[in-house]
């Protein structure tokens, strides 16, 4: 059963495109020059980073998913700043 994580895409004016992070996995992330780029990059991203954890004998955290959700809107996310 694949793992499903929440994906956060934010436009970067800086690299004028898109950044996807994948909060519960730590410096997974993808850039595209489109919102549907960079998600299909971080889907990427994410089975290699599973595969990297797997191969190191690292944890790999459960997905929080609705938790996190409800925590965003909640105002307990992390915000991204400028």
């Amino acid at each position: 059963m694949p793992h499903k994580y929440a994906i956060e895409i934010i436009y970067s004016d800086e690299d004028e495109g898109f950044i996807a992070v994948v909060p519960e996995l730590p410096g997974c992330s993808a850039f595209g020059e489109t919102e549907e780029e960079a998600l299909r990059e971080v889907k990427v991203a994410v089975s290699l980073w599973l595969e990297a954890a797997r191969e190191e004998g690292r944890v790999i955290p459960e997905p929080a998913g609705r938790e996190r959700l409800r925590d965003i809107l909640a105002g307990k996310g992390a915000t991204c700043g400028p």
